[in-house]
């Protein structure tokens, strides 16, 4: 049997009370939420905590928020609160399709965007997505708080601009018309890490030209974003070649590598197929923006 090695543990009333905690024990202190990424590491004594320190009870950190700009959503949010709401399905429908492919309803119901971010895994669905979305997240330390992009913020695999004695406490997605996006995956089987995926925003011109683009890799070897991929798009009137041509760029920049989920080859031609499939259900969406909950 896998147990973890002994460890001290102490619940957080507050976003305060949490910062304080990990300034008080230090280094060997680690904050939980869901439990999903670090329980099993500890298990398997790849990580050994002197603390826990569970951020549960701070409610404050558990919110969905539309404002006229940006949507805000606190760090605790679960993913089966993501996945339910119909503000994020009405505004940001990749970030519901992510949400349906991440492992399972058990763990949807414990595991919080905030862990999964923070976890930083190259293979992780919703940084992609918010890579994709172009997200903040602010972060919140013993001075204060500071506000730092997605492109910022995952420095490499398992690594964030988040310190050891800060916390981070919310993700902001910013607003902007005519807008559609999408976000599809391959896996071996349901609640798997992904062979393969891919995520894309489109925001369209007045004209019916592409006004800006984003195009996303998940677990092919792309670190942020496709941005020549996504250069092609803009200022053109969407068609089925142009979107062949992007996805082509987008698996050209992909460097994935072989392993038990499959050849480069095969991981290449993900690539290129998944980009075609999210940018016309982009495209969709965005000429559609009422039909996409669920879709």
């Amino acid at each position: 049997m896998q147990v973890p090695a002994p460890f001290e543990y102490v619940r957080a009333t507050s976003v305060g009370n949490a910062l304080e905690l990990l300034e008080r024990h230090g280094p060997e202190s680690r904050v939980i939420a869901g439990g999903h990424s670090l329980l099993p590491m500890m298990k398997l004594r790849l990580a050994r905590p002197e603390w826990l320190i569970d951020i549960n009870d701070v409610a404050e950190l558990r919110h969905i928020t539309e404002e006229p700009d940006q949507l805000r959503v606190g760090a605790l949010t679960r993913h089966a609160a993501l996945l339910d709401s119909d503000v994020v399905g009405r505004l940001f429908p990749i970030v519901q399709d992510a949400e349906r492919v991440i492992a399972d309803p058990v763990v949807r119901n414990r595991g919080t965007i905030g862990g999964s971010l923070g976890q930083a895994d190259p293979a992780e669905d919703l940084t992609t997505v918010c890579d994709v979305l172009r997200a903040q997240v602010v972060i919140a330390g013993p001075g204060g708080e500071r506000v730092v992009d997605m492109a910022d913020f995952h420095r490499g695999p398992y690594e964030t601009a988040c310190e050891q004695h800060e916390l981070l406490v919310e993700v902001r997605f910013p607003i902007r018309p005519r807008m559609g996006s999408a976000y599809e995956k391959v896996e071996r089987r349901v609640g798997d890490w992904a062979v393969g995926a891919a995520g894309a925003a489109l925001w369209m011109a007045e004209d019916g030209t592409v006004a800006d683009a984003t195009i996303g890799l998940t677990a092919l070897g792309l670190e942020g974003l496709a941005t020549e991929a996504a250069a092609v798009l803009v200022g053109q009137r969407p068609s089925e070649d142009l979107f062949a041509e992007a996805a082509a760029l987008a698996a050209r920049a992909s460097s994935p590598i072989e392993d038990q989920r499959g050849p480069v080859d095969y991981k290449r031609h993900l690539a290129d197929e998944l980009t075609r499939r999210v940018l016309g259900r982009a495209l969709d969406r965005a000429a559609h923006p009422t039909a996409v909950q669920g879709g």
